[in-house]
């Protein structure tokens, strides 16, 4: 979605941080995602299918994070009606030429270990001639669950350098007038 917004307003960014999605969403690997975003509403429209996807997501997240870590996410629960509008949004239409309209930094930041996600993260950061590849230690795609310090301190360190004076990089293209 920050993609998108950067390519639609990008007289209205500082800086762009792109976490665990340098991933295209055109080709073959988002066809098991658009089977499980035609699933989920099948389930969630029962609530004995809501409730089954919850106890399975709250043990996915309990199995993988520290309890601090997740604690609020599982408290506040999930929108998981929303899922296949969201996804619906996002595969098929995006990849790393999705960069070119962005005229400020880029700083994609990643898990290390994750993989999927991270497929397209050279071909990302070499679509952009500010973009900068940082990956969170250890890390798995939620890098600010794996290590939320790591991850806040990366980007806190990206934003202090773009608010900073003096050299910021090449100076970015003239964009149209606001109005």
């Amino acid at each position: 979605m920050a993609l998108d917004f950067a390519r639609r307003h990008p007289e209205r960014l500082r800086g762009l941080v792109l976490a665990g999605a340098s991933a295209a969403t055109r080709g073959p690997w988002a066809g098991p995602y658009r089977a499980l975003a035609r699933l989920v509403p099948r389930l969630v429209r029962h609530e004995r299918g809501a409730a089954r996807l919850t106890r399975w997501n709250d043990a996915l997240l309990r199995r993988t994070y520290p309890p601090e870590v997740v604690a609020e996410t599982i408290a506040d629960g999930y929108a998981f009606h929303t899922l296949s509008a969201a996804w619906g949004e996002v595969l098929g239409r995006f990849d790393a030429s999705d960069l070119s309209a962005v005229r400020a930094p880029v700083l994609i930041l990643n898990g290390e270990k994750d993989r999927l996600f991270r497929a397209g993260e050279r071909e990302f950061a070499a679509a952009h001639p500010r973009a900068r590849v940082e990956l969170v230690p250890g890390a798995r795609h939620l890098s600010n669950f794996d290590d939320p310090a790591a991850f806040t301190d990366a980007v806190r360190r990206f934003a202090r350098a773009e608010a900073a004076p003096g050299p910021a990089g090449p100076p970015a293209p003239a964009g149209p007038a606001e109005p």
